[in-house]
């Protein structure tokens, strides 16, 4: 009964996510849809990625920034530290 039970529920779930397309037009339509969410999800993550690039990137000129006045404090020349 509980296996039953649960391919029930699996099933209920899966159609009230979205019905299942009948003719030619409701599979266009259901693969736009799908297009669409996918391409809403890419943009979505692509902006997120390019968000954390550019704060990683701002650290490392705050890092390369912060290297230059304690070398500069320590008395060493740019060309010096990268020649060592």
């Amino acid at each position: 009964e509980h296996a039953e039970g649960g391919k029930k529920a699996v099933k209920k779930r899966e159609s009230t996510r979205m019905d299942k397309p009948q003719g030619t037009q409701e599979l266009t339509q259901y693969v736009q849809e799908l297009l669409g969410q996918m391409q809403g999800r890419f943009k979505d993550m692509s902006d997120a990625i390019m968000g954390r690039i550019d704060d990683m990137g701002n650290r490392i000129d705050e890092l390369e920034k912060s290297i230059g006045e304690l070398m500069s404090q320590a008395g060493i020349s740019e060309e010096e530290g990268r020649g060592k």
